[in-house]
């Protein structure tokens, strides 16, 4: 009965709750699916300053890659030259430095092609290349944190169609990790594994909510996701990291983001716009036991191509709210090919 009234669900990885109001998904699923607008884009752009052989703004000239390529951002957020300063005043207007550095990983030497067109070996440089920068930034002294992410279309702010992620690695750990850590920590040591795990445990039971799986990972809408397609990749062994990750569970991650991002661009037939990132144990030294490895996916398309969800009034203001339920979500994904829509003869 609960999910054919309004409730609330918890988010165990945050502590926050979220509004479900599950009596509208009594209506009808009214998805529409428009008629595609397919944005022709060639290999290689001579302006791209993301492709191969191109000058970027710094001046740089990027290598003739012929795989993934990665290199510091020429306008990082964060600088590992920063100088010590802070600010404390009565506790109340308080500020302290940060050093640290921002990576830029281009996926593929291809203008034209984003994670769902790209072959599952291609798909596995991009793990590889993933694994290698969590290694070699998380060894510096001054950081703590690596956070590897991608923000994939112009709605999600991604000022370059060339397919690419972003790293920003940091002396601290940031807000939404934190939050996970804490909630991470507490259920460790209560119950002496980990808090996936243990979810994953009771969603594999119950299947409701379980989009795709191989041997190594599990994609599934999480019971407490706010996005309408919202989704998780958690991978089947309790990992606190990337560097964890043999070959062939690089393989089973690289089939399961060809997967994800293959569904989502057929529920509308369109290049389905996203924000994604990895949640993995911070680089401080400590063995962070608690920590299970997960990949989030927050997309924002709602019912068709052009309608968004926006977090705006009841949800800037109190806490989150969504109408279509995990479950429902869950189905449509699940029943979404795993062959992509432009593939189709």
């Amino acid at each position: 009965m609960l999910n054919e009234n309004v409730h609330r669900r918890l988010n165990i990885l945050t502590g926050e709750w979220i509004l479900v109001s599950s009596q509208r998904t009594k209506r009808p699923w009214q998805g529409q699916v428009e008629k595609a607008s397919i944005e022709v884009r060639n290999q290689y752009e001579a302006e791209c300053y993301l492709c191969p052989g191109n000058k970027r703004s710094s001046g740089e000239i990027n290598t003739e890659y012929d795989s993934t390529f990665v290199f510091t951002n020429d306008f990082s957020a964060l600088n590992l030259k920063t100088p010590e300063d802070s600010v404390n005043e009565k506790g109340l207007i308080v500020a302290k430095s940060e050093k640290g550095t921002c990576r830029v990983v281009c996926f593929s030497p291809r203008h034209d092609l984003t994670i769902a067109e790209m072959e599952v070996d291609e798909i596995k440089n991009i793990v590889k290349a993933w694994k290698s920068e969590y290694l070699t930034l998380g060894s510096k002294e001054e950081i703590n944190y690596v956070q590897i992410f991608e923000n994939k279309g112009q709605v999600m702010g991604c000022s370059n169609p060339h397919p690419h992620g972003q790293i920003w690695a940091q002396e601290t750990i940031p807000v939404e990790p934190f939050k996970e850590q804490s909630k991470q920590h507490d259920y460790y040591e209560k119950n002496r594994t980990s808090l996936l795990s243990d979810y994953l445990k009771l969603e594999t039971e119950k299947k409701e909510r379980i989009v795709y799986e191989n041997d190594g990972f599990v994609l599934l809408v999480p019971f407490w996701a706010v996005w309408p397609f919202e989704t998780m990749i958690i991978p089947r062994r309790h990992v606190q990291n990337l560097n964890q990750l043999t070959e062939e569970d690089i393989s089973h991650f690289a089939d399961i983001l060809k997967a994800v991002t293959v569904k989502y661009d057929n529920i509308f037939n369109t290049s389905f716009p996203y924000s994604a990132g990895i949640h993995q144990s911070p680089t401080d030294g400590l063995s962070h036991s608690e920590w299970h490895m997960h990949m989030h996916f927050y997309p924002p398309l709602l019912r068709s191509a052009t309608i968004k969800k926006f977090m705006v009034g009841y949800e800037m203001l109190a806490n989150p709210q969504r109408d279509i339920t995990a479950e429902m979500s869950a189905k449509i994904l699940r029943d979404a090919s795993l062959v992509h829509y432009r593939s189709k003869k």
